[in-house]
């Protein structure tokens, strides 16, 4: 009973984050419909700024490193599980294999979505928020402990 309490517990938020970031990578939040969201809000917001586009297409990248961050985090917490220890380099080692590994297979589902495109930059990014939540991770530990 405890062993599904902790699947549950540890897991589930990870298979949830990992749907959400699969619904984020429809044709729904492709670029084309979110700019047709975003980039007239930009305008509107920022006239002078002329490139609306661009910081459109910074805020979907930042969308990247902010969904791989927390899925990092929760991958993470989910290795350490139980455990009495509250850091380790291993947790986070694994975590970032996940995290390059889903991210490689989210590009790939991308691939078969019409509106959308498959992009090694795009793992490379995902990756950059997995590594950057493990180092935030380690250093919050470190300062903690002292």
């Amino acid at each position: 009973m405890t062993y599904n309490k902790n699947i549950i517990k540890y897991w589930l938020p990870v298979i949830c984050w990992m749907a959400f970031i699969f619904w984020m990578s429809t044709e729904t939040f492709s670029s084309q419909n979110t700019s047709s969201l975003l980039e007239p809000v930009l305008r509107y917001l920022f006239p002078e700024t002329l490139e609306a586009a661009l910081i459109h297409a910074f805020i979907r990248k930042a969308g990247h490193v902010i969904e791989y961050f927390i899925l990092s985090i929760l991958l993470f917490r989910a290795f350490r599980g139980d455990s009495g220890q509250s850091w380790s380099w291993r947790w986070a080692l694994l975590a970032v294999v996940a995290i390059i590994l889903y991210a490689g297979s989210d590009e790939f589902h991308q691939f078969f979505v019409p509106s959308r495109e498959a992009s090694v930059t795009d793992v490379a990014i995902d990756t950059a928020g997995g590594i950057f939540a493990q180092l935030m991770s380690a250093f919050w530990h470190y300062r903690r402990k002292k």
